[in-house]
């Protein structure tokens, strides 16, 4: 069986942010007196960096997530943050995608603005027919919502798809709306990443034909 649908995760999947990411956040606790470290960091990975916020918001007093997630993302957005890149193989695979018809969406735990620069890395956000941001869904992942609708807005069942993630909460999310799911150690050392089907070190090595053969289906 080849998969008839392809759904991507894009921060750490499609290209490599996790860098910004971490200097961002790393500078609103220190710019707020509060200690951090790479554990605390590692919570921000694949999720709403709002639905963190609320977890941790105790923490910044007088505080609101809508003000706090404005200065990160003023911080990810300045001169001096460093850029992102795509990661390897991404943009081959989705022109090869593309070009042979596979229905494609974006799943991002990031907002849609965000989602259209970061696309432009990797052939842009035309290449893909459906972009599912953090402001599509109710609930962001590990929460299947944002699969479920990928897969509407694509018209395939979740059985005939495949997801790519590189964070345990985005695994947790495809696993939950019935996707199978490849991982890539582009941010979680493989030993995180075990509840995917299927673990790459990045996208270089994916094709599609021969794909389903490392996957029971």
């Amino acid at each position: 069986m080849i998969p008839k649908a392809a759904l991507f995760d894009l921060d750490g999947t499609l290209v490599t942010t996790e860098h910004r990411s971490r200097s961002a956040w790393s500078r609103l606790f220190r710019a707020h007196g509060l200690p951090v470290d790479d554990e605390l960091l590692a919570t921000f990975i694949g999720r709403r960096g709002k639905d963190t916020l609320t977890e941790h918001l105790h923490r910044f007093p007088g505080g609101t997530v809508d003000e706090l997630f404005a200065e990160v993302i003023g911080y990810q957005t300045g001169p001096d943050s460093p850029p992102p890149y795509g990661v390897p193989g991404a943009a081959a695979l989705v022109k090869s995608l593309h070009a042979q018809g596979v229905p494609m969406a974006v799943v991002t735990s990031g907002p849609r603005d965000h989602a259209g620069e970061l696309l432009d890395l990797v052939g842009g956000a035309g290449l893909f027919m459906a972009l599912i941001a953090a402001e599509d869904v109710s609930r962001g992942k590990p929460d299947p919502e944002g699969f479920t609708a990928a897969c509407a807005a694509l018209g395939v069942a979740p059985a005939d798809a495949i997801a790519f993630e590189d964070a345990p909460a985005g695994i947790a999310a495809a696993r939950a709306t019935g996707l199978r799911c490849v991982a890539v150690t582009t941010t979680h050392p493989a030993a995180a990443l075990a509840g995917a089907d299927l673990v790459m070190p990045d996208l270089t090595e994916i094709d599609w034909t021969t794909l389903p053969q490392g996957i029971a289906w």
